[in-house]
């Protein structure tokens, strides 16, 4: 098995040194370049093509925001996936940066298991939306939003190019349900959900998980703090 291959971007050497101990102890992990900052981080994307990257967001010179977007919008970098690490759980500049195509971000204070974990998660094609750390932050965000009945009724008609079946599964992908999840409540293999996701994505064009989640907060198919599945389910 290929090892992953990770950037860690921090304009701290010793968060960088604390991250590339920890994922440089497993056999699968291989640290290939370090970052001061968002340019950096960059270049170091475009000339590496790494599974993913460790952002930090508050950075001086490109911050974890626009380096973000850099990555995300390059069509070279389709494969890159970008973990946004932060100090704060709520922060408008993470949601932009979750909006602009990052897979999830981590609290800098994480265990390292859940760095490990997570490092596997997004490179094997998935995103951090458990334990719902994200989907809250997607919540909070759009529900201070002054304009959601107005973002609501324009993202409508993007979501008309669903099935009824995918907008339920889209509103699972919200609440923070894992495939295995979906599969079991809706009484369909993991296979097919995995199905309707990827049409999904394409249908919606459409990164990950997360931008999925951001899209059916943000199109009015899903209300903060509504209640999602059944009683005592994730979500």
């Amino acid at each position: 098995m290929e090892s992953i291959s990770v950037v860690v971007a921090d304009d701290h050497s010793l968060v960088r040194a604390g991250f590339r101990s920890i994922l440089g102890d497993e056999d699968d992990i291989d640290v290939v370049a370090e970052a001061r900052d968002g340019a950096e981080a960059v270049e170091a994307a475009a000339r590496l093509r790494p599974d993913v990257v460790l952002m930090d967001i508050r950075m001086p010179g490109v911050n974890g925001l626009d380096a973000t977007r850099r990555i995300t919008a390059d069509p070279r970098l389709g494969s890159v996936r970008v973990i946004i690490l932060t100090t704060f759980d709520l922060d408008e500049y993470v949601f932009g940066a979750l909006k602009a195509g990052a897979s999830g971000f981590l609290l800098k204070g994480v265990e390292p298991q859940a760095l490990i974990d997570a490092v596997h998660t997004v490179a094997g094609g998935d995103a951090l939306l458990e334990p719902g750390v994200t989907r809250r932050l997607i919540e909070a965000y759009v529900a201070g939003q002054q304009a959601l009945a107005a973002d609501a009724a324009a993202g409508r008609p993007l979501l008309a190019a669903l099935t009824a079946r995918e907008e339920e599964i889209l509103r699972l992908v919200a609440a923070g349900w894992t495939n295995g999840e979906i599969a079991a409540h809706l009484v369909i293999s993991p296979l097919t959900c995995k199905s309707h996701i990827s049409r999904m994505l394409t249908k919606l064009d459409a990164r990950d998980r997360v931008q999925l989640a951001v899209l059916a907060y943000e199109s009015g198919l899903v209300v903060p703090g509504q209640a999602v599945g059944l009683p005592g389910a994730p979500g």
